[in-house]
Parts: C-alpha cells; sequence; structure tokens
C-alpha cells in the first residue's frame, strides 16, 4: 500500500513533498523521502495542539459568559478613573497573573516553577523563549523536541526582507532604538499574511491561523531586526549570519556581536522573565487595544513597543543603571567604602533633594518582584565578585528601609528594572539607551501569545466609557 501525505505550504517555509511508502503485509519500516527540506514541523505542531484546544475554548466561554456575564467583578471610583484606572478589573489575559504579594504567574506558574519544568537549553541551565512561547500559547509545558523544532521553525523564518535591512540600514544615528524597532516593526507588516486575508474576505473562523502565521514569523525575525539596530548604532554595521545551530537567545547574541555562555544564559533569562506581566501595563494594553480593532500583529506590536520606549514603562532599566554607576563615582571621588551607611546617606541625598530612587516600587507588586530575584540568583552563580553587583546586593539590604521610614512609597521592594541593567553591563553591554529594545524583543512573546488568544475567541473591539469631568462631578454630588 501506498499513503501520500499532503502537507500545506506556509508562505515561509520551503517547498516540501513527502511520501510513506510501506508494505502492510511485510511489515517494512516506513521510508520518508523528502524532496526539500523543511522546517515546518515546529510550527505545523503547534498549530494543530492550539486547533484541538479552540473549539473547546470557545463552547466553555461562550457557556461561561451565559452563566456568569452579568456578575460584577468590581466597582470603580473617582479616584481610579482619575487615576489611570489601578486596580480596575476590566481585562481578560490568558498568560499570566500578577498578584501583589506573590508576584508574577506564567500560565499558573512562579519563575522557579518555569525554571524547573521548562526543557533548559543547556543541562542544568535556564529555559529559553521558545519553550516559554509554547506554554504561554497553549498552557502547556513543552517537551524539549517540540521547544527544538520551535528553535529550526524561527530559524527557517528569520531572514529580513532586503527592504526592511535597507530601511533600518537608513535609519540616522540620532534615532533613538526604540523609534527605529518600532519603525521597523511596521516595515515588516508588507509581509502580513493576516492583513492579505482579510482584503481577501477571509473567514473569521480562520483569523486565529493567518494571526499565527504572522506571530510566528514576526517573534523569527525581531532578532535580526534589534540586532541590525544595535550594530548600526554601536559598532560597524555588520550583522552574523543566522547559525541554525544555535538557539534562538544565543542565535540573537551572536548577531549582536557577544559570543559567551554564560551571556547566552543572561539572554535566556531575561527574554523569559520580561515577557508578559499581565494585560494591564502600557506595552501589553496598547498590543491589546490595537489588535482588537483587527490590526495584524505588526501593527499592534508597533503601538506597543511605542508604550514601552516611555520613561515610566521600559527605561526605568537604564535609569537604575545610571544611577548606580553615579554611586559608585560619588563614593570614589569622595574615597569612600560602599556600605550600609554610605548607602543610606546617599539614600537620604537622593530623596530629601526630590528625586526618586529609580528600580523601588511598583504600581502593583507589594513585595521583592520575584524578576529580581531571579537576576539576583543568577548574579551570584555567574558574577558574585561584580563591583556594581555588590552595590546593587547594598542597596538591596538598605533602601526598603529608608522608603519605608520616608513613608511616601507603598511598595518599598525593588522590581526587575533595578538588576537587569547591571547583568547586562557586567558582559559588555554598556550602551543603555539599548536595553529597552532587548526588553521589546522579550515582551513581543507575552503580548502576541495573548493577541493570538484574542483572535481565537474571537474577542470584540474595545470600547471603554470616557466621561468628562463635569460629568463626574455632577454625578457624585447628586449620590
Amino acid at each position: 500500500a501506498q499513503l501520500s501525505v499532503h502537507v500545506r505550504q506556509s508562505p515561509h517555509t520551503q517547498p516540501i513533498t513527502m511520501m510513506l511508502s510501506f508494505t502492510r503485509a511485510a511489515r517494512s519500516t516506513p521510508v520518508m523521502r523528502v524532496a526539500t527540506r523543511s522546517f515546518a514541523s515546529g510550527a505545523d505542531e503547534l498549530k494543530s495542539v492550539l486547533a484541538a484546544q479552540i473549539p473547546d475554548r470557545v463552547a466553555n466561554t461562550k457557556a461561561f459568559l451565559a452563566e456568569y456575564g452579568e456578575t460584577k467583578l468590581g466597582d470603580v471610583t473617582v479616584s481610579q478613573a482619575y487615576g489611570g484606572m489601578r486596580s480596575v478589573k476590566s481585562m481578560v489575559w490568558e498568560t499570566s497573573l500578577l498578584d501583589p504579594e506573590e508576584g508574577i504567574r506564567f500560565r499558573g506558574r512562579t519563575i522557579p516553577e518555569l525554571q524547573a519544568e521548562l526543557p533548559a537549553t543547556i543541562e542544568g541551565g535556564e529555559p529559553g523563549p521558545e519553550a516559554l512561547l509554547w506554554l504561554l500559547l497553549t498552557g502547556e509545558c513543552p517537551t524539549k523536541a517540540q521547544t527544538d523544532a520551535l528553535t529550526a521553525e524561527f530559524h527557517s523564518r528569520g531572514k529580513l526582507p532586503e527592504s526592511v535591512v535597507a530601511a533600518i540600514d537608513s535609519y540616522p544615528k540620532e534615532m533613538h532604538p526604540m523609534t527605529q524597532l518600532s519603525s521597523a516593526i511596521l516595515a515588516l507588516q508588507t509581509d502580513s499574511v493576516f492583513a492579505a486575508k482579510y482584503r481577501e474576505g477571509t473567514s473569521k473562523a480562520l483569523y486565529w491561523e493567518h494571526t499565527f502565521d504572522d506571530i510566528m514569523t514576526l517573534l523569527a525575525r525581531l532578532p535580526e531586526v534589534a540586532a541590525r539596530i544595535y550594530r548600526n548604532l554601536y559598532h560597524d554595521g555588520k550583522v552574523a549570519d543566522h547559525d541554525s545551530s544555535l538557539d534562538y537567545s544565543a542565535n540573537f547574541n551572536r548577531m549582536l556581536g557577544y559570543d559567551s555562555a554564560e551571556f547566552d544564559e543572561l539572554m535566556r533569562l531575561y527574554l523569559v522573565i520580561h515577557s508578559d506581566h499581565e494585560g494591564g501595563n502600557v506595552s501589553a494594553h496598547a498590543t491589546h487595544l490595537v489588535g482588537s480593532a483587527l490590526s495584524d500583529p505588526y501593527l499592534s506590536l508597533s503601538a506597543g513597543m511605542n508604550g514601552l520606549a516611555g520613561p515610566l514603562h521600559g527605561l526605568a532599566n537604564q535609569e537604575v543603571l545610571r544611577w548606580i554607576i553615579d554611586i559608585k563615582k560619588h563614593f570614589d571621588e569622595k574615597k569612600q567604602p560602599v556600605n550600609h551607611d554610605t548607602i543610606r546617606e546617599f539614600a537620604w541625598e537622593t530623596l530629601n533633594s526630590g528625586q526618586v530612587i529609580p528600580g523601588y516600587g511598583h504600581a502593583v507588586l507589594r513585595k521583592t518582584d520575584p524578576r529580581y530575584t531571579a537576576q539576583r540568583v543568577f548574579a551570584q552563580k555567574y558574577m558574585p565578585d561584580d563591583e556594581l553587583f555588590k552595590i546593587v546586593g547594598t542597596i538591596f539590604e538598605v533602601v526598603p528601609d529608608v522608603l519605608t521610614e520616608h513613608g511616601k512609597t507603598k511598595n518599598p521592594w525593588p522590581n526587575v528594572d533595578s538588576h537587569s541593567g547591571v547583568l547586562l553591563s557586567h558582559y559588555g553591554m554598556q550602551e543603555y539607551d539599548y536595553y529597552t529594545v532587548l526588553f521589546g524583543v522579550s515582551r513581543a512573546f507575552g503580548v502576541l501569545s495573548q493577541l493570538f488568544w484574542d483572535r481565537a475567541l474571537g474577542f470584540p473591539l474595545e470600547r471603554p466609557k470616557s466621561l468628562t469631568p463635569e460629568w463626574i462631578e455632577d454625578f457624585c454630588k447628586k449620590q
């Protein structure tokens, strides 16, 4: 007997022809002849898992809304309306949940649980963003083979169109790297499958498939986009070719110009822990909001990156590193040691001058950020004698008490930004303005995973009700 297997070819994979030939009577081992090698299997398997989940998820969501749709999740106060909608429960976010006391959970898992359950890239090492993507999309931990297949899939889709290379290379040196990132993502949009299929009148039932295709290609191309921006701004403009023998993070590092096994481990950790922080933060909400208009993943992610570029969001890590370096310079000039007493004095000088201590406090968290802890554990393992790390450690031991005594901070504990810049600096990446680009590459994994489910579950256009100050005042007086 002869079985012919037809594989639908993605526009981003090479041609593939497969034939399985076997004789039932002889029970011979099937022989597969592949005319042209393809890496489609990584996306195909993930896509099939998602395709199997979607019908039940859609049915369950409809049933849940039918039963509980009118249940109130909470009230909204005037202070919340004026105060950035803090703690207003009004979004559905599949991929992560931030608890004020516990910190972030990715699909129900803490960071240590991710490190224990997701397949590591090297034995005893960190999991990479490929494994995390599978978890964020499916809610299930992948096998090592499934993770490796996603790595191969990203390599097969990763080459940038020449027009995008030319666009990035034309950006002026004065253009901020985050502006370049947002612009380059928009330049990639010409390859959007979702946009093309929507223009052709595709069925709503297929929106998720086209969104999935765009997400896989966009994530695959982000490393070269980010690396080209880095090499153009700070080096010779030459970007190494994709190395298909490496995982996503190590390949990204080679394109950036770094060849260090330790830095590869740091990049894996960095890309995983910065990926998602539930839906209310600016970059996540902006991606979700723009996506709700059926804007394709490229347009949506570019919007999210514009939000991430803001000083109150993604730029914080470079501000922290500058503050730590200022501390070192201050003590070096005064020939003072870095200890609890000197750090305490410097912290009070900072607060009394009307400035904030960067890297401390969070809009939601009321404890030490678990992402900070994960980075601290990494530093203790790989760079315990680093001078800046020692300063960070001393700050951690002193500043929470100072902020508590100061009395104006709800959360005196460190957040993720208070550590990440020191780690990057240790391995030679001193270009602070670029750090947010790395944050952006990581955050794409989280926000695009949610965007997939927005389309799969048919989430509608987001359209909250706004009120004028006069309406609010009149309403309050009538109560």
